[in-house]
């Protein structure tokens, strides 16, 4: 099922995601959901908060033909070296893209849609995609790393076109 996607400024995409105590058979769903939400969008990353789901779930595929699905239930970072400035994008904020500073290895620990913890190290675009969807969890959007003026600019904009609508 695909799901509606928050967009910014909605103060929902604010909020800090809940971990998840077991992975049953709702989070499989929420999983599947989030993954055909993100293929149709398209994107190669969404987070459940961007969903208005505020649990600890990412869905990834940095992949060009969508065959390297990646879930992290609970991730959490626990080395990161390195630095990288990425032009980043973001479904919650569509059609705007400006490069972002973030570490450019990283080492997360997470579950896996089977509730199996596993790590993996990542790098470029899969490191930058994995610490921009956990911001999420946390609350934060990419435009929260650019300047107070570029982040004005944005909300304006964004405040226009809503007009518009």
């Amino acid at each position: 099922m695909i799901l509606p996607i928050l967009h910014y400024p909605d103060s929902r995409l604010r909020t800090v995601a809940k971990a998840v105590d077991v992975v049953d058979d709702t989070v499989k769903t929420l999983v599947k959901n989030m993954f055909e939400t993100m293929y149709d969008a398209p994107g190669i990353g969404l987070a459940a908060t961007q969903i208005d789901h505020h649990q600890r779930i990412i869905v990834i595929d940095t992949s060009e033909d969508k065959s390297q699905p990646l879930c992290l239930i609970n991730p959490e970072i626990i080395e990161k070296d390195g630095e990288i400035d990425w032009e980043e994008g973001c479904l919650s904020v569509p059609d705007y893209y400006q490069c972002v500073k973030r570490a450019n290895h990283v080492k997360v620990r997470a579950l896996n849609e089977q509730g199996k913890e596993f790590e993996i190290e990542a790098d470029e675009l899969l490191g930058v995609c994995i610490q921009h969807e956990i911001d999420h969890l946390n609350g934060i959007l990419f435009v929260d790393h650019l300047s107070k003026l570029k982040q004005k600019r944005l909300l304006e904009k964004t405040k226009k076109s809503i007009k518009v609508l």
